[in-house]
C-alpha cells in the first residue's frame, strides 16, 4: 500500500531529523492520507480515492469533477463504491 495521493500524486518528502545538540538524522514527512468516497453526478457512479488533505479542501473548493479534469487523472469507477 504505497502512501500517494491518487489525484495529486504527491509522496512523502525526505528531511533531517535535527536534535538539541544539531545532530542529523534521516527521517520521512509523511502525507496526511485518507480514504474518501465521491459521487460523479455525470456519470452516477460513486468512486472511493485515496487523496491527502490538500486533495479533500481542494474538491470541497471547485468541484470532484473540475479536480479530476484538473489532474487528468484516469480514475476507475466503481458502480456501488
Amino acid at each position: 500500500m504505497s502512501k500517494v495521493c491518487e489525484l495529486t500524486g504527491k509522496k512523502a518528502m525526505i528531511g533531517n531529523r535535527v536534535s538539541h545538540a544539531n545532530n542529523k538524522k534521516k527521517r520521512r514527512f509523511n502525507i496526511n492520507l485518507c480514504k474518501k468516497r465521491f459521487f460523479l453526478t455525470k456519470e452516477k457512479k460513486w468512486i472511493t480515492l485515496k487523496i491527502c488533505a490538500y486533495g479533500v479542501k481542494l474538491i470541497n473548493k471547485i468541484g470532484i469533477e473540475n479536480a479530476l479534469k484538473r489532474y487528468k487523472k484516469n480514475i476507475k469507477i466503481n458502480k456501488n463504491g
